[in-house]
């Protein structure tokens, strides 16, 4: 078992290398993480559409305002699905979740697939349910399976896994610094749950902790998927040439508009002009000598007005892929009616697909894993979706789509 699984994880590594630079280069231009990053984005067009995008996803999906989801019974024998809808509400409503999955869709817009793990808090707390948005480069997956690597203090792993022992060659050196940092890799293939410490060798040697999850915490959703692939693509993967490109050109008129400012110069060595002592600022008087040109201005190239053609072009298209020019805030002025459903039947179009995708990537596991959860602590009677309750998505964007079924059809 041991061996299949470390081919396993090291199957899935190879799977995600690919995609690391992809991810790195979409969240140095939307969202970087480094000062070399900031210090070289120059276009912050891809990073507003992304913010914007993100905050019309939220509000569209899973508004902290609306009832966005419920269960509607499947027979008079059936568990009280209204009490279910009720305690799954107010669990989700006092904890984590409105906090921590907007920080998912930023990484679904970004690098096209999300993580958010669902955690059981203990008994007494404000809620049932913790939510924790991971980042994907600290997953990989396989079809059925989940591999979470995490480097964290050996405190912080024996506070996590209480009964594990930490092996004799890491003993001592934990017992002296509890601080020490180790990486622990945590699985999930179907319900099986093992995590060890990656630290070279097998892994029947490493192993903390064993054990079985009834339903899976770690939810991954995607924005869309090519065939073949087991990670998704967003928005800003397929914008990324013309984010590049944007960033390029605003880069070289910064550039122009320095050389526009202070000048390139050059001067006759006639033994006079002491050109460390010149100093290009307004009223500056600078010697030269008798006869000779002096300091004088080199024309250059410095016309850079085509930039701006390209640069309105290119931002035009970021917004459109961000799609930030159809589903950004509403204008100021009042709107009619046909105006209103054209706007909706447009975002009901344009996020279809996707909205197909994440109710199933993305609620269904939700709730499935917030019943359980709350059925195991005897808050509700156990109920299984299809068999004893159906969920019912009632999202905005679903009530946009319910409304233009109804137009189509008058």
């Amino acid at each position: 078992m041991q061996k299949n699984l470390q081919q396993m994880y090291r199957r899935a590594l190879d799977m995600r290398a690919p995609w690391i630079n992809r991810w790195d280069a979409a969240m140095r231009y939307t969202i970087p993480t480094t000062d070399d990053d900031v210090a070289t984005l120059f276009d912050a067009t891809a990073s507003d559409a992304a913010d914007n995008l993100a905050a019309s996803i939220y509000s569209l999906l899973t508004p902290p305002e609306s009832l966005w989801v419920s269960l509607v019974p499947e027979g008079p024998d059936s568990p009280d699905a209204v009490a279910a809808t009720m305690a799954l509400r107010a669990n989700l409503n006092d904890s984590n979740f409105y906090t921590t999955i907007h920080q998912c869709y930023m990484d679904l817009i970004i690098l096209g697939t999300a993580c958010l793990f669902m955690a059981e808090n203990p008994i007494g707390a404000a809620s049932a349910f913790s939510f924790t948005a991971i980042p994907m480069r600290d997953i990989a997956i396989l079809n059925g399976a989940v591999f979470h690597t995490a480097t964290m203090p050996a405190r912080e792993v024996m506070e996590k896994y209480p009964s594990w022992t930490p092996p004799a060659n890491l003993r001592d050196t934990i017992k002296q610094d509890p601080e020490t940092p180790l990486r622990l890799v945590q699985s999930l293939i179907g319900t099986d749950f093992v995590a060890w410490l990656d630290v070279g060798g097998d892994i029947e040697n490493n192993i903390v902790a064993t054990g079985k999850f009834e339903t899976n915490p770690y939810i991954i959703f995607r924005w869309s998927v090519a065939s073949g692939e087991l990670y998704g693509r967003g928005p800003v993967l397929r914008a990324l040439p013309d984010i590049k490109t944007a960033n390029k050109v605003v880069e070289l008129v910064l550039k122009n508009a320095t050389i526009a400012v202070s000048g390139i110069w050059q001067a006759d060595d006639d033994g006079v002009i002491n050109l460390s002592n010149i100093n290009l600022t307004p009223g500056a008087i600078i010697p030269k000598a008798v006869g000779s040109s002096g300091l004088t201005p080199l024309a250059t190239g410095a016309d850079f007005d085509v930039s701006q053609i390209i640069l309105k072009d290119l931002r035009e298209r970021i917004r459109h892929a961000l799609l930030a020019d159809r589903l950004g805030l509403l204008s100021e002025k009042e709107m009619t009616a046909t105006e209103i459903l054209a706007r909706n039947a447009d975002m009901v179009r344009i996020l279809g697909a996707t909205y197909g995708r994440l109710l199933h990537e993305f609620i269904r596991p939700l709730v499935e894993r917030g019943l359980q959860i709350l059925s195991r602590r005897g808050v509700i009677d156990k109920i299984r979706l299809h068999s004893d309750a159906e969920l019912k998505y009632i999202a905005p964007i679903t009530k946009m789509a319910i409304a233009e079924n109804m137009t189509m059809g008058e």
